[in-house]
């Protein structure tokens, strides 16, 4: 095993695809080169492209790559939760699960600053654009002020105290994914990811970002449309409404 492969053994890194293809070697070699000892789940959407070929192929397929292939494009949401759930289902029993998109927007090299920011107290660690200043590369104008506009919104809607809460790229330790219902989580596009780290920070988990210089992606077509931006607008709204006529309750509590 490669130096420092001791820290990260028992993390499982899961990443969703959907005609991927051309990022998977970069993806998973730069995921190993930044984490030595991790694991790999590729959950896919029954790409067209040779994705679930690919992975099979691989040298280290059934020992630290894995493969979950799903009927059909089912969502950002759903893969990232299928992809938890058999990862809590391992008789690996991982302990930490690392979430990351396969276009490379989300650059491995900074997985390493989440991994201490949870050996520093933290239960669910968020990577930010935002936190200390912006740190976005080949990104239009329009686009960098929707998303800070975005994020504006969802902080002064639900109170979530994110510069980031559309941010994909986090660290989830397996206690605090165990107390999640998963049944309760309604959103799948980008709005998942807001509507988890609502639930987490509802239930009294500690949240902390840590900043990431984030690129445009590197090869296939964004996933955003209309329609998922339509659904992050009504789940921030759902959200609000929640925060208004529901007691904030912790239900987390720390391992001792």
């Amino acid at each position: 095993m490669a130096a420092g492969g001791e820290r990260y053994r028992g993390a499982l890194v899961v990443t969703p695809t959907y005609d991927e293809y051309d990022n998977l070697e970069e993806l998973t070699q730069s995921l190993w080169a930044a984490l030595p000892g991790a694991h790999i789940l590729v959950v896919d959407d029954a790409s067209g492209d040779g994705t679930p070929g690919w992975v099979r192929g691989h040298p280290r397929f059934g020992e630290a790559l894995f493969l979950l292939e799903r009927p059909g494009k089912g969502g950002l949401g759903t893969a990232y939760l299928a992809g938890f759930a058999w990862g809590l289902r391992q008789e690996a029993n991982y302990a930490r699960f690392l979430q990351i998109d396969a276009d490379l927007q989300h650059d491995p090299a900074e997985a390493p600053k989440l991994f201490a920011a949870m050996d520093g107290g933290a239960e669910l660690v968020l990577t930010s654009r935002y936190v200390g200043g912006v740190r976005v590369l080949n990104w239009p104008l329009q686009r960098l002020a929707l998303s800070l506009a975005a994020a504006f919104y969802v902080r002064a809607m639900t109170g979530l105290p994110l510069t980031d809460p559309t941010s994909g790229y986090k660290l989830w330790s397996r206690d605090v994914l165990e107390c999640l219902d998963f049944a309760d989580i309604e959103s799948n596009g980008y709005a998942f990811q807001i509507e988890t780290s609502h639930y987490a920070w509802r239930m009294g988990v500690r949240l902390e970002e840590v900043p990431i210089v984030f690129e445009g992606r590197h090869a296939g077509s964004s996933k955003m449309s209309g329609e998922i931006a339509r659904e992050a607008m009504i789940e921030v709204l759902k959200l609000a409404f929640r925060r208004g006529v529901v007691e904030r309750r912790p239900r987390w509590r720390a391992p001792a």
